[in-house]
């Protein structure tokens, strides 16, 4: 997996288990005929130079707040190719981060769209208690369903999102940003990074009614400004894209293969 710039090691780690599991599912595949294999890598999507990358990412449009056990939030995923050729096979892996660490992977239920059809994303927890979870992963290892998005030259696909808490989260501050992934064949590239979205789970108010319906943004809470809390973003932006702090990287790969692990084990029985 090619990595085409430093940053968080959960980013490093979403964008690795995802490609992982691609790569997993490309060794367990039955053999199909080398005219019809669906397996065939696309073509790379690549910036025209190395320090951009290919896909811009932007969240936003989502709500300043979630109610624990309430209704869902909607937001958006805007991504935007800047190169003169199509992007096939995308697929955003979004990285939730509370600040107790105190988050499961069950307790966030998070849906995209493809077209009008919801997808249910699911989350796996990090050694470092940071949730990940990737668009499309479970149907990329069953070998069928959702493919990626595909984003024309010079296009922007809005993606649509939305999420909620079940009732038993902790009240707090959560941050929500996403890498960006091209599976191609049994190998995946890191070509996208969001901003960060900060948002608040409150407690849900006694008297409150359930509710199913997505809830309506009173205060936007993702600015339109590509900002990003990564750490070491400042520290590490002029090392070039493509080298990756050794440390860091370290660090980022062990997360990631302790997750793709447990992921995959859990499948095979």
């Amino acid at each position: 997996m090619r990595l085409f710039t430093p940053a968080s090691p959960c980013l490093v780690a979403a964008a690795a288990l995802l490609a992982a599991s691609a790569s997993a599912s490309a060794v367990l595949a039955p053999a199909t005929p080398a005219h019809a294999d669906p397996r065939a890598p696309l073509p790379a999507c690549t910036a025209p130079d190395d320090h951009t990358f290919p896909l811009t990412t932007r969240i936003h449009g989502g709500p300043a707040g979630y109610e624990a056990g309430g209704g869902y939030g909607t937001w958006y995923l805007d991504l935007t190719n800047t190169t003169s050729r199509g992007c096939e096979g995308i697929h955003p892996v979004v990285v939730l981060v509370d600040e107790k660490r105190a988050l499961e992977p069950s307790q966030p239920r998070l849906e995209f769209y493809d077209g009008s059809r919801p997808h249910p994303v699911a989350f796996e927890a990090t050694d470092r208690d940071e949730l990940i979870g990737a668009f499309g992963e479970d149907a990329v290892d069953a070998g069928s369903g959702f493919p990626g998005f595909t984003v024309g030259p010079g296009k922007t696909l809005t993606v649509k999102v939305r999420l909620a808490f079940t009732s038993d989260t902790d009240p707090g501050e959560v941050t929500a940003n996403a890498a960006v992934v091209q599976l191609r064949g049994g190998d995946g590239e890191w070509i996208g990074q969001s901003n960060d979205y900060r948002f608040r789970v409150g407690a849900r108010e006694p008297s409150a009614a359930p509710s199913t319906d997505p809830a309506a943004p009173s205060v936007a809470a993702t600015p339109d400004d590509q900002g990003t809390g990564i750490p070491f973003a400042d520290e590490l932006a002029g090392t070039g894209l493509g080298r990756v702090d050794a440390a860091l990287g370290a660090a980022a790969l062990l997360v990631a293969a302790g997750a793709a692990a447990v992921l995959l084990a859990r499948r095979r029985r």
